[in-house]
C-alpha cells in the first residue's frame, strides 16, 4: 500500500507526528549545512480564532477545522502549527540555550532542528575513552562510518513526544524515520522548557 498523498509528504498518525513531518519537509527544502532552528507548536484553531493575522501570514485563514489533521466536534481541531522562533545564537551550546527558554500558556509544545553526525552502533566500541569534546568532534568527523542527520524533535507539553531523522545519504521523504524515542535526551532538553 503506498503511503504518499500526491505531494509526495508521508501520511502521519496523530498531529504531533504530522506536525514533525511538516517542519522536517521545511528544513529539507532549506538543504543541508543549516543552523539548528527553534519553533513553538500551537493548536491551530485557536491560532485562528486568537491571532487572525498570524495566521493569515501562515495560510490558515482559509483552511476548514477538518484540514491539517483537525478533529471537529467538541475537541475542535487538534492539528498543531508549528511557528518558527527566532535563531539560535551562533555559537551557543544548543542544551545551554534550551536552558534559557520559557514558554507563555499559549503556546502547547516546541521542536527543534539540529544537524549531526552520528556513527553506528559497530563504530561505538572504537571510540578512545581519552577525549574531551572538541576531540571527540574531530574524530567522529574524520571516522569513514560517519552520517549526516537531521533531528527534528518534539514534545507537547502534556509529555507527548516525536522525532524525525533525516540521512543526507538517503535524503527522500520516504527514507524519513519516525518515533518517540529516537532521540531521549534532546527531548527532555525540549520537555524541562516547559518546567517552572
Amino acid at each position: 500500500m503506498n503511503n504518499l498523498p500526491l505531494d509526495g509528504t508521508p501520511l502521519a498518525s496523530g498531529p504531533l507526528t504530522r506536525a514533525v513531518l511538516e517542519i522536517d519537509e521545511y528544513t529539507a527544502g532549506l538543504g543541508w549545512d543549516q543552523p539548528a532552528r527553534l519553533f513553538a507548536l500551537v493548536n491551530t484553531a485557536r491560532l485562528r480564532a486568537e491571532e487572525p493575522g498570524l495566521a493569515g501570514q501562515l495560510g490558515l485563514d482559509e483552511a476548514p477545522d477538518s484540514e491539517n489533521g483537525g478533529e471537529g466536534g467538541p475537541g475542535g481541531d487538534r492539528s498543531l502549527t508549528p511557528v518558527e522562533q527566532d535563531e539560535i545564537p551562533e555559537g551557543a551550546p544548543l542544551d545551554e540555550f534550551l536552558g534559557t527558554i520559557g514558554w507563555p500558556d499559549t503556546v502547547d509544545g516546541c521542536a527543534v532542528t539540529v544537524e549531526r553526525l552520528m556513527l553506528p552502533p559497530s563504530a561505538e566500541t572504537s571510540v578512545p575513552g581519552d577525549l574531551d569534546d572538541e576531540q571527540l568532534a574531530t574524530w567522529v568527523a574524520e571516522h569513514p562510518e560517519r552520517r549526516e542527520v537531521r533531528m527534528t524533535v518534539a514534545v507537547l507539553r502534556d509529555g507527548q513526544r516525536e522525532s524525525a531523522l533525516r540521512l543526507r545519504e538517503k535524503d527522500t521523504p520516504t527514507e524519513v524515520l519516525t518515533g518517540s524515542e529516537l532521540v531521549p535526551g534532546l527531548a527532555e532538553a525540549l520537555s524541562a522548557t516547559f518546567e517552572e
